[in-house]
């Protein structure tokens, strides 16, 4: 079941930018490149998505925390963007999209489905994508990221999810899609493209708390917990087996750079 959540937004083509969680936020990306893309993406996703059967499993955890008003940080594979975008539409959850030219044709089109937009990633205004989707989750809104965006390696954990859930207090709810009926993009991630009136199903793994005061090795294993569950629930989906992976990026490098994140006031 899941969807609901509608709070923040009720309308396609209500997201929140950077500027409305209280930031200033990027310079507004300009060209009829990106204007075609805004439009055309987000009515070619609305038609695709229309004739997609959803079966979801594992959603009663994140039902609870909305049950009691509990905001959550969502964490899934880059390549899952597609159909999870469609899914979670119009819920008013605020996502870190990359500056990249590519996160800026994303960005556009889910702005169009009611997402929120915090811009930033570890590679390109990372700490300020970062502060932006704390803030956002302090103001109590639902979060989502993709740990291993924007350029990869593919299916490998960076800290961010596990920094802004440190920080914020909110659990991370891993999650994933897919189906037989999809095509995948010949990019870096084998983006995951659903066929037509295919069957797609989505599935959430058992939600990850991140304490307040956890150290480097507790974060560290952390991550790697959220990096073996979100591979777990995506090769079950897809049906193919995946040795584990680990973390490629330290505790105290992402704290180093995100600074005093815990102590910062919003204003």
């Amino acid at each position: 079941m899941v969807p609901k959540r509608s709070g923040w937004f009720g309308q396609e083509g209500r997201g929140m930018t950077a500027a409305d969680s209280g930031r200033g936020g990027r310079a507004p990306a300009k060209g009829w490149k990106l204007a075609a893309v805004e439009r055309g993406g987000s009515v070619l996703l609305s038609l695709l998505g229309k004739t997609l059967r959803y079966q979801v499993d594992g959603e009663e955890a994140l039902e609870a925390f909305r049950r009691e008003g509990q905001p959550v940080i969502l964490a899934f594979w880059h390549s899952r963007i597609l159909p999870l975008a469609y899914f979670h539409r119009n819920q008013g959850i605020v996502v870190l999209v990359s500056e990249h030219r590519d996160g800026e044709y994303i960005a556009r089109v889910i702005a169009r489905k009611g997402f929120g937009l915090a811009r930033g990633s570890s590679t390109r205004g990372g700490v300020r994508g970062l502060r932006e989707l704390i803030r956002a989750g302090r103001s109590g809104r639902e979060l989502a990221l993709t740990p291993d965006g924007p350029k990869g390696p593919p299916r490998r954990v960076k800290l961010g999810a596990l920094v802004a859930a440190q920080v914020t207090g909110l659990p991370i709810v891993p999650l994933t899609a897919g189906g037989e009926g999809v095509w995948r993009v010949s990019s870096w991630d084998r983006f995951v493209v659903p066929r037509p009136f295919s069957r797609i199903q989505v599935r959430y793994g058992p939600p990850i708390h991140v304490p307040r005061r956890a150290g480097p090795e507790e974060l560290q294993a952390l991550a790697e917990k959220l990096d073996g569950e979100l591979n777990r629930i995506t090769d079950q989906v897809d049906g193919e087996n995946r040795d584990p992976v680990r973390p490629d990026r330290s505790y105290r490098e992402w704290v180093g750079e995100v600074g005093a994140l815990d102590g910062e006031q919003d204003g």
